[in-house]
């Protein structure tokens, strides 16, 4: 018979009833609506929906031939889509609000070792997709617009309509925003065991080639803009290598550090 003793179990005597986690999980999606929805308030009054807009749009009303304005060919158009704004910008600046909300839903149920695997990622996480966001605001849409404009045949007038930008926007954050969650994705892989250190680094080469992929796909039909996503992307993947080396060895469950310690 082996002397060692077994852990208690961490979480042992914390079991809840099915309903009460129903009633816990309608609780903090409510709290969720609150949040965005007192941050919506703030936005509606400070700076005002149509401020919003027009701080969104900046890149590419820069970027327009001297007294062309974007248009709205729908009829409410001029309305609805800075309200979108405003709820977006609300939903975004609530996230880590919500990303609390999760996680004090989920963490009663985690055990130690397990949130010391949650808690980093929750947080690196929504860093890096801020990141990406403000990223392909500031940069890759002042290079981007006027490269396109200088593309437009001269008899075409260039006049934007104000939901197509809106979509395209949304669309080009989404894309940066999860492409800079490379190192999570990494980390993720090597800490679950589906490859291991040696493994990505030995796909480099064809990461480099999804990636090229990638960038070809979501960018605007620019070198700059394809290159901008393509050169973060791999940087990150190197990033995310050496961030897991160092997360797997402080993330594992208390059995496999007693067996890394005896041997």
């Amino acid at each position: 018979m082996s002397d060692e003793k077994t852990p208690p179990d961490e979480l042992a005597g914390t079991e809840q009833p099915f309903v009460q986690h129903l009633l816990e999980l309608r609780d903090r999606l409510m709290y969720c609506i609150y949040g965005i929805g007192a941050v919506f308030t703030v936005l509606v009054f400070y700076p005002g929906p149509s401020e919003l807009y027009d701080l969104l749009a900046m890149p590419l009303v820069k970027s327009l031939p001297e007294g062309s304005k974007m248009i709205a060919v729908g009829v409410v158009s001029p309305f609805l889509v800075p309200i979108k704004v405003s709820v977006l910008a609300a939903f975004g600046l609530s996230l880590p609000w919500i990303l609390y909300q999760v996680w004090a839903f989920v963490a009663p149920g985690l055990y130690k070792h397990e949130k010391r695997l949650v808690t980093p990622l929750v947080v690196a996480s929504t860093v890096l997709f801020y990141m990406g966001a403000a990223f392909c605001y500031f940069f890759v849409f002042g290079q981007a617009f006027p490269a396109i404009q200088k593309m437009a045949p001269m008899s075409v007038a260039v006049s934007p309509d104000i939901d197509a930008y809106l979509d395209f926007v949304i669309t080009m954050f989404i894309a940066f925003g999860v492409a800079f969650e490379v190192p999570i994705a990494v980390v993720i892989l090597a800490r679950l065991g589906v490859v291991s250190i040696v493994q990505l680094k030995k796909f480099r080469s064809y990461f480099v080639v999804a990636a090229a992929a990638v960038a070809g796909v979501v960018t605007p039909p620019d070198p700059v803009s394809m290159i901008a996503l393509l050169i973060p992307m791999c940087l990150l993947y190197e990033a995310g290598i050496w961030t897991a080396q160092i997360f797997i060895k402080h993330t594992q469950p208390p059995s496999e550090d007693a067996a890394a310690t005896t041997s």
